[in-house]
């Protein structure tokens, strides 16, 4: 049995290679990878061969957004068994530190990040990971929903970390994969409504046919939100954007600037007492993102726009 994989040999540059197939160790299990999203980090890496302190130094494996079906399990595993289809939670914490104990596990200063430098990701035919990462989906979920419940957990954390309640009028800036999904979980969580603005006319139009109000980004309006989801990390959005919130406003930023400083209206900030939180991936949300999906409450159509066999991710490397 082999085990092929899409590998990064360079800036651009993309080889099929074969890599050992994976024996799960004691409390794992090794999945037949099915369906992997790109995102954004991936492409930063492909392109760029970096992000922020991460650096690609020799060959990796790019892709954290992952479905499969499990095909052998350790010693001592005893949530999946052969056979289940499951969405793959992309890190392993040590489940010891100070913030694992905490309750904090995606914060964990050792988490092994799929995707990550110096960790591979999953584009490749089998993986090995702790079992505890692996999340059973009904057959009634595709593995390509699977693989989305992983930027559809942004989405929920960043819901969480703002601190939604239920009728609040949300507001989200960016309309990219996380923006729109980050709608659907504000939806399916009870807001009032939900708007989103961006520069395109082609991001907004997918926005509206999910049944969301939407803006563009330069329009000009008086309305204000109860929370604010920045979801685009592009310059100048983020204070902009705070300054639609009411009194008491919650705001989540979960797209990320481009540069390390932001400006920020502090007189606007401090008289209305709006409270900022950042986000840093997810913590706990794939049980509910799967029955938010599962159950039909969120919509998650549309989303998938192209799809590539694995050896044919080299030639779109060229």
């Amino acid at each position: 049995m082999g085990n092929a994989a899409a590998v990064m040999t360079g800036l651009n540059s993309i080889e099929i290679q074969e890599r050992p197939t994976p024996d799960p160790a004691p409390g794992q299990a090794v999945i037949r990878v099915e369906a992997v999203g790109v995102c954004g980090s991936d492409v930063a890496y492909y392109r760029y061969g970096k992000i922020g302190p991460f650096v690609v130094d020799g060959p990796f494996i790019l892709g954290h957004e992952v479905a499969g079906e499990v095909v052998a399990v350790g010693e001592g595993v005893e949530n999946v068994r052969i056979g289940d289809r499951v969405a793959v939670e992309p890190g392993t914490p040590d489940r010891s530190c100070e913030e694992c104990r905490a309750g904090r596990y995606h914060l964990c200063p050792n988490l092994e990040f799929l995707a990550t430098p110096p960790y591979d990701g999953a584009l490749l035919q089998y993986l090995a990971m702790d079992a505890r990462c692996y999340f059973p989906i009904p057959d009634s979920m595709s593995y390509e929903d699977g693989a989305l419940i992983e930027p559809l957990s942004v989405g929920l954390w960043g819901c969480q970390r703002a601190n939604l309640q239920a009728g609040d009028d949300v507001l989200i800036t960016g309309v990219g994969p996380v923006g729109l999904l980050a709608a659907e979980a504000a939806r399916a969580l009870g807001a009032g409504s939900v708007t989103l603005t961006d520069i395109s006319d082609y991001r907004l139009g997918i926005a509206a046919d999910h049944g969301f109000m939407v803006e563009k980004s330069d329009a000009s309006t008086s309305r204000t939100f109860d929370v604010l989801l920045e979801c685009s990390g592009a310059n100048g959005v983020l204070a902009s954007a705070l300054g639609r919130l009411h009194e008491a406003g919650r705001a989540a930023v979960i797209g990320i600037a481009k540069t390390e400083e932001v400006p920020l209206p502090l007189s606007i900030l401090n008289w209305k007492e709006i409270t900022i939180s950042m986000v840093n991936r997810y913590n706990n949300t794939w049980p509910l993102g799967i029955a938010l999906v599962s159950s039909g409450r969120i919509n998650l159509e549309g989303l998938v726009t192209h799809s590539f066999s694995l050896p044919q991710t080299a030639g779109l490397s060229h």
